[in-house]
């Protein structure tokens, strides 16, 4: 059979490619970001709760009502901002798909689509399927900050979107409040999309404050966020997220949803409808991986590794100017055959592959394999 590929040059992931490498020599694993404990107990009983109280068949399009209302009572609680159920929250295969969909929704041939790199690796694709380009905005290690005088003159007729990742994986640092300021500014009376992938908002350190897309009014009315239910109680493999946004971009959001996986797991939902009831099942969370991150950096102090702590998510990442000027791509597998440690190397989130020799380090690990992770970062 002949076919022209849709993606000539997609390759495959990095996170494929570390996960295999760290399996076939047995290495620690701190490349692909999964914790490696258990999701709270009480949840995984209501999910088994759910299942045997016969929750098994399709789930409503959009998703169950009582999840998609307790979704917005987290919004009331935690932005004194909210979504309407009835019609502008949708519950998704994860983040993911959620972004997936956004995308193919609105992004037609041609459309210009902004996104800041280091960038999560499924926008460029996504965009790409439907036609888009992309236009990049490469941020400098270590601080990651956004140009926002260059964004403005690269805003044309053909921006259809802007997508913007806060707390931003994989760098782990944080749009202010300043920068979403600017992000309003700048699209106010325009018909530019802002995707805000949200996935760590409950991940944020020292004191910070997520400043989610929906606290800035005119901002809000253009803007679809996405969330991951799989981040937020270690459970990645359940891959539950959600979508929110007004009712206009939703209806378009739904259109795409319904043809793209229709409904998702009906016992889940069920499940995190009762869970989300206690604010501190998640509220609690930045409390949590902080400890992880400041034992994580209090244990490596000491090698030569240089860092700037992690602003939020659970990554961190680490420069090593100190130790080689090896292509970060063969540092990460030199560490991980030789040293028995995954990272992933950041250039492949970057424009052009720019290397600024820095590797990003999972933390949701528990304290005994955040000590051997250490132990092999000090030896190096």
């Amino acid at each position: 059979m002949q076919h022209t590929s849709k993606l000539p040059n997609l390759e495959t992931t990095i996170f494929t490619t570390m996960g295999i490498l760290a399996n076939k020599h047995k290495a620690l694993n701190l490349a692909q970001g999964f914790p490696n404990f258990q999701s709270d107990q009480k949840l995984i009983d209501l999910v088994s709760q759910a299942m045997n109280s016969g929750h098994n068949q399709y789930a409503p399009m959009p998703g169950v009502f009582a999840l998609r209302k307790a979704i917005a009572s987290k919004f009331e609680l935690l932005y004194n901002s909210s979504y309407n159920p009835e019609s502008e929250i949708t519950i998704t295969g994860g983040a993911t798909q959620a972004i997936f969909t956004a995308i193919s929704a609105f992004v037609k041939q041609d459309d210009e689509v902004m996104i800041f790199r280091p960038a999560y690796d499924c926008y460029e694709p996504t965009i790409k399927l439907n036609g888009g380009k992309v236009v990049s905005f490469q941020l400098e290690a270590p601080h990651y900050k956004v140009d926002w005088t260059a964004v403005k003159d690269k805003i044309s007729k053909k921006t259809k979107m802007i997508v913007i990742n806060t707390p931003q994986n994989p760098s782990g640092t944080l749009f202010s409040k300043e920068d979403m300021i600017q992000l309003q500014l700048i699209t106010t009376n325009t018909d530019i999309v802002v995707l805000s992938d949200e996935v760590y908002e409950h991940i944020v350190f020292d004191g910070e404050q997520h400043q989610s897309a929906c606290l800035f009014p005119d901002l809000k009315s253009r803007t679809l966020v996405t969330a991951s239910f799989g981040k937020t109680f270690h459970n990645t493999g359940w891959k539950m997220g959600y979508c929110c946004g007004p009712k206009d971009l939703m209806d378009e959001f739904q259109k795409v949803h319904q043809f793209n996986v229709f409904s998702v797991s009906h016992p889940v939902q069920i499940a995190l409808a009762e869970y989300l009831k206690e604010p501190l099942h998640y509220q609690e969370l930045s409390g949590f991986y902080q400890q992880k991150r400041d034992l994580f950096l209090d244990l490596i102090k000491d090698s030569r590794f240089n860092y700037v702590p992690s602003q939020g998510t659970y990554f961190q990442s680490l420069n090593y100017t100190s130790i080689t000027d090896e292509l970060d791509t063969e540092f990460a597998k030199k560490l991980t055959i030789d040293n028995g440690i995954a990272t992933i190397p950041m250039s492949v989130f970057n424009d052009k592959g720019v290397d600024y020799k820095v590797l990003r380090f999972c933390f949701a690990k528990t304290d005994e394999t955040l000590q051997k992770a250490a132990e092999i970062i000090n030896s190096i």
